[in-house]
């Protein structure tokens, strides 16, 4: 049977889709590659047609997710520009909806710790993405006293992908919330104030 010019990159595509699925429910590592082919309703043969190994899949379906959902995170916010930028992006990423929703949340909780183990091929995918996302967070989160806008750019992203990670593995207890509370707190802060040091008490005669 002859295909369409479209029929190889729909199945790609129908691939990538069945793998990011399984990504979020059992990690990499449950995630075999019988059970991606299985999934996207094809034939394990096939695979290799597509993909060379496992590892590249992984790389695709990083770069193929923070493609797809860049835009989520970011979209409307063009505008905004310093604290106001910075406030409506840790919202929008730290919160209970993007926790409890395995389906179309985050996909980075469920791959991080196989990444550290992961290819050069499927770590560069993920730095690549990560570096789109650091750009467009330098160009408008506010420099202060010690932290350039980079390194903002970069705590910032490290400490939603670290504590989003954090209360998926305590969703079934309320140190879970508190977690994304004290985030968003932190990183939300008003900067640049020195601390506040009480005086000391005059001993008493």
């Amino acid at each position: 049977m002859r295909y369409g010019p479209g029929h190889k990159q729909a199945t790609h595509e129908r691939i990538l889709a069945a793998a990011e699925s399984l990504f979020r429910r059992e990690g990499f590592a449950g995630a075999s590659v019988e059970r991606v082919m299985k999934a996207a309703g094809l034939t394990v043969g096939g695979f290799y047609v597509h993909f060379a190994s496992k590892d590249t899949l992984l790389a695709e379906s990083v770069r193929a997710f923070m493609r797809k959902t860049g835009p989520r995170w970011l979209g409307g916010l063009e505008d905004l520009r310093g604290r106001e930028w910075l406030s409506h992006f840790v919202r929008r990423y730290l919160s209970r909806q993007n926790r409890d929703n395995l389906e179309s949340g985050c996909l980075m909780p469920s791959v991080l710790s196989d990444l550290t183990r992961a290819s050069p091929e499927a770590q560069a995918a993920l730095a690549e993405e990560l570096e789109v996302l650091v750009a467009e967070a330098v160009a408008r989160v506010p420099a202060e006293a010690g932290v350039t806008a980079r390194q903002r750019a970069l705590g910032t992203l490290a400490l939603c992908f670290g504590t989003m990670t954090l209360a998926r593995a305590t969703s079934s207890h309320p140190l879970s919330d508190e977690f994304l509370e004290a985030a968003r707190a932190l990183l939300l802060a008003e900067g640049g104030t020195e601390p506040q040091v009480s005086a000391p008490r005059k001993k008493s005669r």
